[in-house]
């Protein structure tokens, strides 16, 4: 219950976007065209909050109806105080930076982009595949320094004929999935979702037991939400059981892999190397184990925002904003479906 001078606040702020313009928060850089989608809608005012201090947006927030938000972590308090916000679309499709229970209490939907940025994802995944299979830093490092003759240790490897179990077989997983089977791999693939319904790429082999398939497994892809279910889910149990010879691969969610027992599964020895895109804490701190390994491919959280990703991106978060001040919400698009009926 609201005191009188909290109320009156209130309707202030009610008055002030039904009678001015309704503010619309973008959190985090986004790509001009999706800004531009959300300005050519008369009544709505676009604020810019390009920085990632979740503090910046925060305090703009009580006045906005809706708020388009990168990767900035959202308080649940915040949530609280903004009486007016009626929708939270995500630039991405993973929504951990957000508390989802505070925002379900209060009935605001919160959507993600489905298949905007797939397949910039799924060609950073092959990317990070074929770096490591030709040892593409290794033998860039070596001309640099006038090791021409390491060449002559044949030591660059194929994807054809190879293995790949990919863990996650939603929209980035099936493009990951038809990429390798173009270069001739044999393609395994789990996910909790599988059901008698479920229909699988032609070339696409469905497992019940990932752990076991880790085994038999060249490369390992990560196509996974981070949930509680999949926190560290690749440890040092499931790193001891791949080849020697395979490599693992993650641009889906850091907090998937044990980054510790990763480093020191690679100074062993026990797996080949990594290609990662998404770490535990971004930016990585200076003493980070894997920023020491040569055996490691790093990216700093950039697989879906290719040139072309970043526009089809900002277009999809910015049309679900409009979506939901519409009354027209995908369902498909939508991470709480069940406040569309409130």
């Amino acid at each position: 219950m609201r005191n009188w001078h909290e109320q009156f606040a209130y309707n202030i702020l009610i008055y002030h976007n039904n009678m001015v313009m309704c503010l619309i928060l973008i959190a985090g850089k986004v790509h001009p065209d999706g800004l531009a989608l959300l300005r050519a809608r008369d009544g709505l005012r676009v604020e810019e909050m390009p920085s990632l201090n979740a503090a910046d947006f925060v305090e703009r927030l009580p006045a906005a109806i809706g708020l388009l938000i990168r990767t900035a972590p959202l308080p649940p308090a915040a949530v609280e105080r903004a009486p007016l916000l009626r929708i939270v679309s995500r630039h991405g499709v993973g929504y951990d930076n957000l508390p989802m229970a505070a925002l379900t209490a209060r009935g605001v939907p919160v959507t993600v982009i489905g298949g905007a940025g797939s397949v910039a994802v799924a060609e950073h995944a092959l990317m990070l595949m074929l770096a490591l299979a030709k040892r593409t830093a290794l033998f860039d490092t070596a001309v640099r320094a006038g090791e021409w003759d390491l060449r002559n240790r044949l030591s660059s490897g194929d994807l054809e004929g190879r293995t790949l179990l990919i863990m996650g077989l939603g929209r980035i997983g099936r493009e990951v999935a038809r990429r390798a089977a173009s270069f001739d791999m044999r393609v395994l693939a789990y996910d909790p979702a599988f059901g008698p319904e479920t229909r699988l790429p032609v070339d696409v082999r469905p497992v019940t037991d990932w752990r076991e398939a880790l085994r038999e497994a060249d490369f390992v892809s990560l196509h996974l939400p981070r949930t509680p279910a999949t926190e560290n889910m690749i440890g040092a149990r499931e790193l001891a059981a791949m080849k020697p010879t395979a490599y693992l691969i993650n641009t889906s969610r850091g907090g998937l892999i044990d980054e510790t027992a990763l480093a020191t599964a690679l100074t062993a020895g026990q797996i080949a190397g990594a290609g990662i895109d998404v770490l535990e804490a971004e930016p990585p701190t200076a003493g980070h184990p894997l920023l020491a390994s040569d055996r490691v491919i790093l990216s700093p959280h950039i697989a879906g925002l290719s040139e072309n990703a970043t526009r089809r991106l900002s277009l999809a978060a910015a049309a679900n904003v409009l979506a939901a001040l519409d009354g027209t919400l995908d369902p498909a698009l939508v991470v709480n479906p069940e406040v569309l009926g409130r």
